[in-house]
Parts: C-alpha cells; sequence; structure tokens
C-alpha cells in the first residue's frame, strides 16, 4: 500500500526482530512546512517527519542516540516510561541544561524493560509542533505471545496556531475555544417538558455549575484541532494491510497535547494486552479511552475466511469535537464506513462533587467511564482501570503515605499541586528504598494525566498483588485515585500533568530520590 511508510512501522515481526538490534541512532530536529489542516503551516520535525522516525531497542543492550538541534531555540528529548539514569531523562532545568541551538547532545542508556513506548520534546509547546515518535523495545525474552503483523497507530492533535498564542488565547479567556454551549431555548424546552423531580434537579444542577464556574459540556480547554494517526489526517487515512486468519498487534500511543480520545474499531473485538509498556491479563473490549501520554497494546484477530474485508480505526476525541481514522484492510484500496461520534459527554453535578469521588483507590472511572454498571451482553464492552491486571507481583509494604491535591483556576487560567504553581514549589523528597501511598485528590473539573518520570506508578485498582505498574496515570474530574510509588532510581525528576498547556502554567513538581 502506498501509504504504508517504513518510519510509521508497517512492519511484520520478522522484519522488526532484524532491526530492533541497531543500537545507534542519528535526530535532527528541524522546521517543516505541513498541511495537516488544508492550510500551509510551520511545524517542527524529526529527520524531516512527523511523527519521528520509530526507534528500535532491545532491552538489556545499550542505546546512543546523537540529537542535533536546528532550531533557532533551545530542545530536548524525552524518553517517555523508560526508567534510565537522570542525567538522560531529557528535563531541561533538572536532567540537564538542554540541547543549545546548532549544538547536539549524545544520550547513552540501557534499557532495563520492553513494550510500547514514546520519546518527545520536554522544551516548550515543541511537542505540540511535531517532536514526537514511538520506542518499541523488543524483550530479551522472545517467548511472548506471536503475532502476524505488528502496527504502531500513534495518535495526535494538531493546530495550525503558534501554541504559544493558544495559550495567551486560554490566559485571556479560558472558554476561548468552547464550542457553542447550551443554550437557554435548549435548557428551557427541556425544563417544559420534564416533571417536577426533574426540573428541581435541573435547576439545582445549573446553580451549582454557574457557582463552579464551569459549563456542563466542559472537557477539555482547546477545540478545532486537526486529529492525527500516524501524522495522517482523515483526509489521507492512514491504511494497513492485513489478511484472513492473523493475529494483528496494535500498539495505540496518545502524543497529543490537549486531547482524549476514545477507540474502537467496528466489526473487531479488541484484547488488551498491555498497558504504557507493561503485559496485563487479556481483556476483551469494543472499545477504549486513552488518556495523553498512556499507551495500549492491543490484539484483534481476523476469522480465517473472512474474504475481502476492511475495518476503521476510529479515535473520536472525548469533547467530541471531532475524529480521526485509519484503515485496516485485506485488500489494497479497500475501505469500511466511518461511525457516527456518539453523543458529547455532559456533566452531571455527581460527576464533579468531592463526596463521589472513590477515596483511597482507582474506581474504574478511567474517562468517566462506569465499566461496572455495563451489561455486557447488551452494551459494548469499554475498559475500564479496574480491569488491569498484571501478569507479575506488584506489591510491597508501604513505608508512608502522601496526600497531592491537583488544583487551578479556570478564570485566571493557571494550573497547580496543593495551590503552587512549580515556580514557586519545593521539590517532594522520597528517600532511596521505599514505597510511598500517595492519593491524588482531584480538585477540579478537568481530566488530568499525571506523569511521574523515572519511577513507576502502581495504580491501586482493586487488583492487590498484581496492581498494574504505569508511568501515565489519569485522574478524572473530583475523583482521588491512588497509586504506590516504589522508590528505586535515584536523581531529580519531572512531576507533571500531561496536558501541555496546564503543565506550562504551573502544574508540574520536582521529585527528589536522595
Amino acid at each position: 500500500m502506498n501509504r504504508m511508510n517504513p518510519l510509521l512501522m508497517s512492519v511484520v515481526v520478522a522484519v522488526w526482530a532484524a532491526t530492533a538490534m541497531a543500537a545507534e541512532y542519528e535526530l535532527t530536529v528541524d522546521e517543516k512546512m505541513v498541511s495537516f489542516s488544508g492550510e500551509q503551516a510551520r511545524a517542527l520535525a524529526v529527520n524531516g517527519t512527523i511523527p519521528a522516525p520509530t526507534l528500535y531497542f532491545k532491552e538489556g543492550e545499550e542505546v546512543v542516540i546523537r540529537v542535533r538541534n536546528r532550531l533557532s531555540e533551545p530542545s530536548s528529548i524525552h524518553w517517555h516510561g523508560l526508567i534510565i539514569p537522570s542525567d538522560m531523562d531529557g528535563v531541561p532545568g533538572l536532567s540537564f541544561d538542554g540541547i543549545p541551538p546548532g549544538k547536539s547532545f549524545t544520550y547513552r542508556f540501557t534499557p532495563q524493560q520492553s513494550g510500547t513506548y514514546w520519546y518527545h520534546s520536554h522544551s516548550g509547546f515543541q511537542e505540540q509542533q511535531g517532536v514526537y515518535g514511538a520506542i518499541i523495545i523488543e524483550p530479551a525474552d522472545q517467548s511472548g505471545s506471536a503475532v502476524d503483523r505488528d502496527y504502531i497507530v500513534m495518535l495526535s492533535d494538531w493546530t495550525d496556531e503558534n501554541p504559544n498564542d493558544v495559550l495567551k488565547h486560554l490566559k485571556s479567556e479560558s472558554d476561548y475555544y468552547k464550542k457553542p454551549r447550551r443554550d437557554l431555548v435548549s435548557f428551557f424546552s427541556k425544563l417544559a417538558a420534564a416533571d417536577a423531580g426533574q426540573r428541581q434537579q435541573m435547576w439545582r444542577e445549573r446553580r451549582g455549575f454557574a457557582r463552579m464556574r464551569m459549563d456542563p459540556s466542559d472537557i477539555s480547554d482547546v477545540t478545532g484541532y486537526t486529529f492525527l494517526m500516524n501524522g495522517q489526517s482523515s483526509r489521507d487515512s492512514w491504511q494497513a494491510a492485513v489478511q484472513p486468519g492473523e493475529r494483528v498487534r496494535l500498539r495505540f500511543i496518545n502524543a497529543a497535547a490537549a486531547s482524549y480520545f476514545d477507540v474502537s474499531i467496528p466489526g473487531l473485538v479488541m484484547s488488551v494486552v498491555a498497558a504504557d509498556g507493561q503485559q496485563v491479563e487479556p481483556v476483551s473490549v469494543d472499545s477504549f479511552n486513552i488518556a495523553i501520554a498512556e499507551t495500549y497494546d492491543v490484539i484483534v484477530e481476523l476469522a480465517p475466511d473472512s474474504g475481502p474485508k476492511a475495518f476503521t480505526i476510529f479515535a473520536q476525541a472525548m469533547d467530541r469535537s471531532g475524529y480521526v481514522h485509519g484503515t485496516l484492510s485485506t485488500q489494497t484500496g479497500l475501505k469500511a464506513g466511518i461511525p457516527a461520534m456518539d453523543r458529547r459527554k455532559v456533566l452531571k453535578m455527581d460527576d464533579v462533587m468531592p463526596d463521589h469521588a472513590g477515596h483511597g483507590s482507582a474506581n474504574g472511572n478511567h474517562a468517566m467511564d462506569h465499566h461496572a454498571d455495563h451489561d455486557h451482553h447488551a452494551k459494548p464492552v469499554k475498559l475500564s482501570y479496574s480491569d488491569l491486571k498484571s501478569l507479575e507481583k506488584t506489591d510491597g509494604d508501604v513505608t508512608r503515605e502522601l496526600t497531592i491535591r491537583l488544583t487551578g483556576n479556570m478564570e485566571r487560567y493557571f494550573w497547580s499541586f496543593d495551590d503552587v504553581k512549580y515556580a514557586m514549589a519545593e521539590p517532594v523528597e522520597f528517600e532511596f528504598g521505599e514505597r510511598v501511598r500517595v492519593h491524588l485528590v482531584n480538585e477540579t473539573m478537568m481530566h488530568h494525566p499525571i506523569h511521574l518520570h523515572g519511577l513507576w506508578q502502581v495504580l491501586q485498582n482493586g487488583q492487590g498483588p498484581y496492581a498494574p505498574k504505569l508511568h501515565t496515570i489519569d485522574v478524572p474530574p473530583k475523583q482521588t485515585v491512588t497509586v504506590d510509588v516504589p522508590v528505586d532510581n535515584r536523581g531529580r525528576w519531572a512531576f507533571h500533568c500531561h496536558i501541555l498547556y496546564h503543565m506550562a502554567t504551573g502544574m508540574m513538581r520536582e521529585v527528589r530520590v536522595k
């Protein structure tokens, strides 16, 4: 197929195994003109491509990566989810000074893990502008589940606007990018059709949201994005070849700056086999929500006698401001229908009241999904955090507990931890060898994907000693999610919300391991 660029990894396992031995890479960050939206706009690219080239490592083998910065501003590369020495982590101001214009930096480390990860700039808004790519780490033990084909599906959001201007607009008017809200005509028409009890509840909710200075449709900060799948919009539509009877691994990566996605493949059941690079017990689902910076590996199986077939990979933004789709097909040029987007989620006061939170654990509300309420025989099955169960034991003795509040001010548009912005905050100090239980208390009405560099977060989701370990944790509005952090990697580490505009306005801390 003419759209299967090898940099985007459309590769069978045999080719992957041969390529994976490469241990040295040369990467150059430079400007590039693109037309993702149909209009020409300035972007940033690595080796001339968006996404950046896929990097193939092998567990236990040293990697050397030389990054040259041809921009007129400093740059950097962070290896998202990789547990490596802190001086190689790629965060300016913590790990190193950054890469000045016209200069190079050599990263050198040995990955002690396998799976699906990604890399991106940690300088300004360069990630939003195109500096991101996939990492595949081949396991040292090759006894895992065999597949016939292996594809990366990298999701992202693109704006023709300079991201610095986006932030200026958000700070001047936090709802600058909101699509038209539910108007009074709609409200009063529904009010007229309601009974007395329903009317009382509707008025109570409307007053409650007014006091909180938010709208029931508030889910994301920025709309109007062009959504991309492996660097292609729905206008171009990424395609990949499959054949009847094959087992196909799809490695989903959310590289967006500000967008969550709900993912489905109508006509195929997806078996989730890994989360954030870590293997989990397979979970069969019809759809899943992927928070910013998360990765999920899924396996789909085609019927052996299916004949010519095409299947749409459908990723709709959680705020329903748009979608992107691609195609798995058994025949060149064959396409499947594009499903209609689901209805936009409208919050109820119960969704955002503190007493609704699942204190002490992840209660399965990942991306507002109440999986336990689903009748799986009648409704599509959607993945929940509570479904994730590690294949290996992850438990340990907790030495102390810590509560971190996720805070912000929508009217002034700044975000923080414990009401203290990054520039004013003291580091969070951990002792090497301890295991800290951290309660993440979201006091805002936004989802926050919380990423901890250099250390795993073991999600307390009801799976006991087999709780999954993740590098990024989605914390829904007004919810509490609990993680255990085994402190086993010394250094200075970033801890932040992975919505770039939240991190840029203060939702970040340094974690210092002594």
